[in-house]
Parts: structure tokens; sequence; C-alpha cells
């Protein structure tokens, strides 16, 4: 038999397996097929190679992205089900979703609404980046400031949702008025892209990501404690409003850039963290954590993957994919629980 480190091993050994095959099937695979022996000429001549501008261009940069989401997305819905003590706590659960999509709606929508220049033509990628990054900032400032108030974890939690649901008004009352063409580029934003993203943003979302992932492992031994209750975390030494607060902005660092960059992703962040402690079989964050990054990169990877429909000119907005892979992880997470009760 073998230990319990031996055993995470294995299965940290296993997971990154899984990711190198799959980031180099995302590159290999998509509208048109790139043989293993295509790539290695392209690497051989370089840019003299009709493919690598497809690889370098677009590929690698998107499989890059898909890993960057995949880990941010599900670090932050572990952290969330951990501090709300809620199974089906997602990213977006304190209303960053609907802040950033408030700010990209006010962008393209508000414009045309007030007669202003279509916000397409003005940044086109780099604004929609910018505003959904207010939008979420906004949000993430709003809870901020209500947790200097508020103690209790489970109004901090309605409120998000409040927030949330008035953010989604806005945005409503701004579809209502918008233009065809404005209301259409904003549905498309909500369906998600990982494609879009620069090379210039691709560093600007590396960093911001690198940045909240060591916030993320620094977290480790507070959600360990927060895991047994508030009351208990505070009396091992952790001050629960202080290193809760701490996370939170974690979380929100992470989701809110996902979001900016890529659109709102749904799923992940709650499915992800289940089926890292079905494979971990536990809750010490200390393995859970490490494997749950692990397995949202491969995910994300996956659900590229289909997204594309190898061999077809056309995609699936990756939203659509995710959701039908997290949609029966969360079914059975809730049957699980009621059988439980």
């Amino acid at each position: 038999m073998y230990s319990r480190p031996k055993k995470v091993a294995v299965l940290y050994s296993a997971l990154a397996v899984l990711l190198l095959l799959f980031f180099v099937a995302d590159i290999l695979l998509g509208s048109e097929a790139i043989s293993p022996r295509e790539l290695w000429n392209v690497f051989r001549y370089g840019e003299n190679s009709p493919l690598w501008h497809i690889i370098f261009g677009y590929r690698l940069s998107k499989a890059v992205v898909a890993v960057i989401v995949g880990v941010s997305l599900s670090v932050s819905g572990l952290q969330m089900q951990t501090v709300f003590r809620n199974p089906l706590a997602d990213p977006y659960i304190l209303g960053v979703s609907s802040g950033a999509g408030l700010g990209v709606a006010l962008l393209l929508m508000g414009c045309s609404l007030f007669g202003g220049v279509a916000a397409g033509a003005f940044l086109p990628s780099m604004g929609y980046a910018l505003a959904a990054c207010i939008g979420a900032a906004g949000v993430m400032l709003v809870m901020l400031l209500i947790s200097v108030r508020v103690r209790d974890i489970m109004a901090m939690l309605i409120l998000g949702m409040m927030i949330g649901s008035a953010a989604s008004a806005l945005i409503s009352v701004l579809q209502y008025f918008s233009r065809e063409t404005m209301l259409k580029s904003y549905v498309l934003w909500t369906m998600g892209n990982l494609g879009n993203v620069t090379t210039a943003q691709l560093y600007v979302m590396l960093v911001i990501v690198l940045i909240g992932g060591v916030f993320a492992l620094l977290s480790i031994k507070t959600l360990n404690a927060l895991m047994l209750g508030e009351a208990y975390a505070r009396s091992i030494g952790y001050g629960a409003r202080r290193h809760r607060t701490f996370i939170m902005l974690t979380s929100t660092i992470l989701t809110g850039t996902v979001t900016a960059f890529c659109g709102p992703i749904g799923f992940i962040g709650v499915a992800v963290p289940h089926v890292a402690r079905m494979l971990v079989c536990e809750a010490d964050h200390r393995y859970l954590m490490p494997t749950t990054m692990l397995l949202g990169a491969v995910v994300m990877l996956l659900c590229d993957i289909v997204s594309q429909l190898p061999g077809y000119d056309t995609s699936l907005p990756i939203n659509t994919v995710t959701a039908l892979l997290g949609i029966p992880i969360v079914v059975i997470v809730i049957i699980r629980n009621q059988k439980i009760v």
C-alpha cells in the first residue's frame, strides 16, 4: 500500500501528464488539424513554416489562456466553497461577474444608448477588458467596505447575491434600450472566448493571475482553519474577518481577471473542486489546492478542445461546453448531499 504522500505524488504526476497531453492536443486540433510531424517542422524551420503563425499567433496563446482560466476559476471556487461552507458556491458568488458584465454593458450598450460612438471601434479588445476590470473592481470595493461592518458570513453571501442581482437588473435595462448590433456584441461577450486575448493582454493576465495564485497558496492554512468554522479559526489565532477578507480579495482578483479578458465562464469553479475532492479523498487544502489547480487546467483544456469541433470551421461557445460538463457534476453533488441529510 502507498502512503498518503506517495498517493498524492502519483495523482500529481498523472494530472501533469494529462495536462501536457491536452495542451499539445489543443494546439494540434482545430479547423485544420496539425500532425506531430508538422509541429516538429514548425520548430525546425521557424517562421519559414506556413503553420508558424497559426500555432504561435493563435493556438499556443489560446492554450495558455485555457490553463490560466482553468486554474484561476477552480482555485477561486475552492476558496469560496470553503469560506462560505457551501458546496454550490462558485467564483462569481460575490457579484464579480455581474460587475464585470455591467462594465462591458455600459461600454457597449451605454454608448449606443446615449448616441455615442460604437464602443467596438474604440480599442475593441482592450476596451472590453478595461471596462470589465473597472466593473469587477467596483463590486470588489463595495464588498470589501461591507465586510468591514458585517461579520456574519451568510449575510455577506446574501449581500453579494443582491449586488449581483442589482447589476444584472441594470444590464437588462441597457439591453432593453440598446441597438441590435451592440446587444449582439454584448451577448457574444457573455458566451466566453479564449481566443480573443492578445499577446500584450496575455502578459498582463499572466502576471495578475500569478500574484493571485501565490496569495491562494498562502491562504491554505487559513482555509483549513475556516473549514472547521470561524469560531475554531479564532481559537487557534486566525482573525476570521481579516483572513476571510484576504481570501475574498484573492478570489476576486482571480475571477475578475479571467472575466475581464475572456468573459464570464461558468461551472468550472463549481465542478472542479468537487472532482478534486473525490480524487484526493482528503479535505486538507495542502493536497486539495494543488490538485484543484492541475485538474482545473486539464478540464479547461479539454473543454477548449471540444469547443473547437476538430475538423470543422466553426466552434462552440466555451460556456456551452463548460455547462454541459459542469451541470451533471453539480446535480450529483446535490443528490449526494440530499442522501447524506
